[in-house]
């Protein structure tokens, strides 16, 4: 369910797109097939250089699967038809490698969208590839009915990274499953029904996050009691700016002037993915944690797009507001792309699950947590998290020269590898540049550059590579971007 968060991108404005695409197409062409080798240093044209793809030693094999249109042709037949694609042009990519995907062609991408901050230690990582055949040659599938090591093993190393009393996990398949799984225990253990989450977060498509998520965009006309969506603590579009306990303040009254005064949990990110990386203001948590705590509620933090080393600065987002939830759910970068979640709780709110019967068939499946041990271990052995923190942070002042050079940019923040770029047309009505952003989009791509797209006005892009990414990546993507918004 986690899959489709990307949704808000959709498919890319058509109206006036034409003219750069004709601009930059061979050129690009050449600049990512390898015959203009070179990190940076291309030709300048009007104080911009054209973009250069970092070299990379890798070639994929001959594709002889179906066409562009064959595909599209069975997703119209027997897919959902809401599904969606997110270029022009739809792009069909049948090969990965560290920070590169391949399409059909065979020409390489950068990818600085990691499949929505998912692929964490990068594309088919050979520590991540063996674990995973490893244990499929040997046990795809039993039970845990029945014992085995791989489930243990990657729950005991997963609970040494967070605080000790955080040591019980829950696996399920989906940051979606991790989520709902959270709110229900929530609710068993405080006895109350009512959830407090955060205007513009996102926390999945199923009944109880999706009560959850504030954003109307994701939000089915179905029955969805019982949730009280606070002020949104944005320092760039927020009422109070960046004053972090203004806004905690709009959680107190909710508390107040919404429920019996006894509340279930508090769930939010500490930087909101899907919504347009926007990230809590600072000494925002604490406050709030302490008035959900006085209310007899539980504390949620949701990491899962935002966890496993991705904001370099730390492992968990939450840490960076000096909180420690009752509650974390994750997903996404846990497996590197392979199906799996989690929730990480103490063993007193655990108990709260032998009431009954709680049972997920494939939550723990072996497979699926040989991956995810090997991820934790690739994080650590190519300290991923020092390469996000310090080529994020090279990436962001990049970006942040760019917001200096062009009026559209209005703002550019987050850490680590999850950075948002907002468009304006107007920086002092913060216009949202919706068409802009769509064209950019769609013209990087044609450089050679994914990223994503976000935001509930669609106008931010999403920056979240694999955590391998280097600085001569970050150039390659910062001269795109440059390029094609000299070009806007």
């Amino acid at each position: 369910m986690e899959g489709v968060d990307g949704g808000e991108e959709g498919v890319a404005d058509a109206e006036g797109d034409e003219g750069l695409g004709d601009l930059v197409g061979d050129e690009a062409r050449l600049a990512n097939t390898g015959e203009k080798d070179g990190a940076r240093g291309g030709e300048e044209e009007n104080d911009v250089t054209f973009p250069k793809m970092p070299p990379f030693d890798f070639s994929p094999p001959p594709y002889n699967g179906p066409t562009v249109d064959e595909i599209m042709a069975k997703r119209k037949a027997y897919l959902s038809p809401s599904l969606f694609h997110l270029y022009k042009k739809p792009l069909n990519v049948v090969d990965g490698k560290r920070q590169y995907l391949f399409d059909d062609e065979g020409r390489r991408y950068l990818d600085g969208f990691g499949g929505i901050a998912t692929v964490g230690c990068g594309h088919c990582h050979p520590d991540v590839v063996e674990a995973i055949v490893n244990q499929t040659k040997r046990l795809q599938h039993s039970t845990v009915l029945y014992l085995n090591s791989a489930i243990a093993d990657f729950a005991e190393a997963l609970a040494s990274k967070l605080p000790s009393d955080l040591n019980v996990v829950l696996f399920t398949n989906s940051g979606t499953e991790a989520n709902e799984l959270a709110l229900m225990m929530a609710k068993l253990y405080t006895g109350s029904h009512d959830i407090i989450s955060l205007r513009n977060g996102y926390h999945g498509n199923a009944a109880g996050t999706m009560g959850a998520t504030g954003q109307s965009v994701w939000k089915y006309n179905v029955v969805q009691s019982g949730t009280h969506h606070a002020l949104n603590p944005d320092p760039y579009r927020g009422v109070f700016g960046s004053d972090g306990e203004k806004y905690a303040k709009d959680v107190q009254d909710l508390i107040e002037y919404g429920t019996s005064g006894n509340v279930a949990a508090f769930v939010s990110e500490t930087i909101q993915g899907v919504g347009g990386i926007v990230e809590l203001a600072p000494g925002y948590l604490p406050p709030v944690y302490s008035s959900i705590k006085k209310a007899g509620g539980l504390c949620i933090a949701d990491e899962v797009q935002a966890g496993f080393a991705r904001t370099g600065s730390h492992f968990w987002s939450f840490e960076a507001q000096g909180v420690t939830p009752d509650i974390v759910t994750m997903a996404k970068g846990i497996g590197n792309g392979i199906p799996l979640g989690a929730v990480v709780t103490t063993p007193e709110i655990a108990k709260v699950l032998t009431r009954r019967n709680y049972f997920n068939t494939f939550g723990g499946n072996p497979v699926c947590t040989a991956a995810g041990l090997a991820v934790l271990r690739v994080i650590e052995k190519e300290n991923l998290q020092e390469n996000a923190h310090v080529v994020g942070s090279y990436l962001k002042d990049r970006l942040t020269a760019l917001k200096n050079k062009y009026e559209i940019i209005g703002d550019v923040r987050g850490r680590g590898f999850m950075l948002g770029v907002e468009l304006v047309t107007d920086r002092q009505q913060k216009t949202p540049a919706k068409a802009e952003t769509a064209h950019v989009l769609d013209q990087m791509k044609e450089l050679g550059v994914l990223i994503g797209r976000g935001g509930i006005y669609s106008n931010v892009f999403r920056i979240t590579p694999p955590l391998c990414f280097t600085k001569e990546d970050a150039d390659f993507l910062v001269d795109a971007m440059d390029y094609s918004v000299s070009k806007t």
